[in-house]
């Protein structure tokens, strides 16, 4: 029924749009002197366009009807990406429904508002106990169906805060990777979320893991390592805060600010996260390969498991003091053409710290140098690690990375972003991109290339994180209390 309305509408309208032609071309052709037989032929082939038109185009509305038409209703109303995501996995691509009677939504384009509170009937304290029972039981997914992790498998960790739009996107692109069926993809969350975790439950194409970091704003939202009421305000005056004797008035940043917990909880999850990892997961207790650290705003390409193995073997060889593999990078134009590329360089926090691997051995370095990770005065836990590189290591990372990324970052707003929180436009550019270069995918060797070494710079750090409490949680969470 909705395709007959819809063909009796274009229809109507493509009449209108006829009858409006055909009277300015006979007032064209009165004043011309033009005689009726040629008005005629004219008018014959404007209904002969319009009428092929219109049953051309036939087939391409009634898919997007149907798709349109759907119960279940799709994120994307975008055609052109709907034909790049196989129907199958579609589900991960659907909102599910919210408790009560409220039925199946559709996410469409500039909707930034299906996430809802879905815990919003949950005190901080309940939270805190769900998260406790979640962590200590340490439940792998579909365990039974794929087998036990093994030391050729990979894992893959995904920090996820309350992003499910983008994370619904991510999920695709992981399940559609070769090789994704003997990975163990673990996630990790800031925030306790009943649509997120019924979302990540639903996935079967792999084993799968959620861990939650304890000491979130949303489990302490008016204590530490939230924020109180007696915390100073982060524009304060030091002068002003001992005078009001806030808690934290003795130690604001470098920049004189006082710490912002929406700020402060990014590294902290992070630090925290690989920890709860290579240190206290029972599954990866004997894993010793390399672990894929992605974040819920991460796309992934077909080939990215085979790259990153095809990036170990030749790494073992080229650059065997290489610590870090990294598969993406933030650069605009990309070369997939010819002789798949690596490079060997120094790692620089601001171009490598996306799709970064490491193994147990090089996570030692960083725990190692948890003094200098915990109490540099940087928000970002990648600038952290900056400075470990620069001033804790007695020889600096090196990275070996892809000139052509098998990682892409889809997210168009975050903790330092107020625009909108959803571009669809970013992430069918991702897919349009892998899909014309898809014949370059899985190359059969790499050719390793090296960067010039780059003189040593100091950086300040971008303040932050000047709050000892800050320092002492971070220091505990890898038991390194001074």
């Amino acid at each position: 029924m909705v395709v007959k309305v819809t063909e009796i509408i274009k229809f109507e309208m493509a009449i209108d749009v006829v009858r409006t032609l055909r009277q300015k071309i006979i007032a064209v052709c009165r004043k011309l002197g033009i005689g009726i037989c040629l008005r005629t032929v004219i008018l014959i082939f404007c209904l002969t366009f319009f009428w092929v038109q219109m049953h051309m185009s036939d087939v391409a509305d009634n898919e997007t009807l149907q798709i349109l038409a759907k119960p279940d209703g799709l994120l994307d109303a975008n055609d052109s990406m709907l034909q790049l995501v196989p129907q199958h996995l579609h589900k991960y691509l659907v909102a599910l429904p919210q408790r009560g009677d409220r039925p199946h939504q559709a996410i469409l384009p500039g909707n930034a508002s299906e996430h809802v509170a879905t815990t919003a009937s949950l005190n901080a304290s309940e939270i805190r106990r769900l998260i406790d029972q979640q962590n200590s039981k340490q439940i792998v997914f579909n365990e039974d169906v794929y087998g036990p992790l093994q030391n050729d498998s990979l894992v893959i960790v995904i920090q996820v805060h309350t992003r499910i739009m983008y994370l619904r996107h991510t999920i695709v692109s992981l399940a559609r990777a070769r090789g994704i069926e003997n990975a163990l993809l673990i996630f990790s969350h800031d925030h306790y979320d009943e649509q997120i975790n019924e979302l990540i439950q639903m996935i079967d194409f792999c084993k799968t893991m959620q861990i939650f970091y304890p000491y979130s704003i949303q489990t302490h939202p008016v204590s530490f390592p939230g924020e109180s009421p007696e915390d100073c305000p982060r524009d304060i005056s030091k002068s002003d805060a001992v005078k009001r004797k806030c808690i934290n008035a003795m130690h604001p940043d470098q920049y004189g600010h006082y710490r912002e917990a929406k700020f402060t909880q990014t590294k902290h999850h992070w630090w925290w996260k690989a920890n709860r990892v290579f240190n206290e997961l029972d599954i990866v207790s004997n894993y010793s390969g390399p672990i894929l650290f992605l974040e819920d705003d991460h796309y992934v390409a077909e080939d990215f498991i085979y790259m990153l193995k095809l990036m170990e073997k030749s790494c073992s060889v080229a650059c065997p003091q290489c610590s870090i593999l990294s598969l993406g990078t933030y650069l605009k134009t990309y070369n997939f053409y010819g002789e798949a590329k690596a490079e060997i360089s120094q790692w620089i926090s601001s171009k490598h710290n996306m799709g970064m691997a490491y193994n147990r051995t090089v996570w030692k370095q960083f725990v190692d140098c948890a003094d200098t990770f915990c109490k540099y005065d940087d928000y970002n836990w990648d600038w952290s690690l900056q400075s470990v590189s620069n001033n804790c290591l007695s020889h600096e990372f090196k990275v070996f990375v892809l000139k052509a990324p098998r990682v892409f970052h889809i997210g168009e707003c975050g903790v330092h972003h107020k625009k909108s929180c959803f571009d669809m436009a970013l992430i069918a550019k991702v897919q349009k991109l892998l899909s014309s270069v898809y014949k370059y995918l899985f190359p059969e060797k790499l050719e390793v290339t090296y960067a010039p070494i780059k003189k040593k710079v100091l950086h300040k750090g971008n303040g932050g994180w000047g709050d000892v409490r800050d320092h002492k949680l971070c220091l505990q969470m890898v038991n390194r209390l001074w």
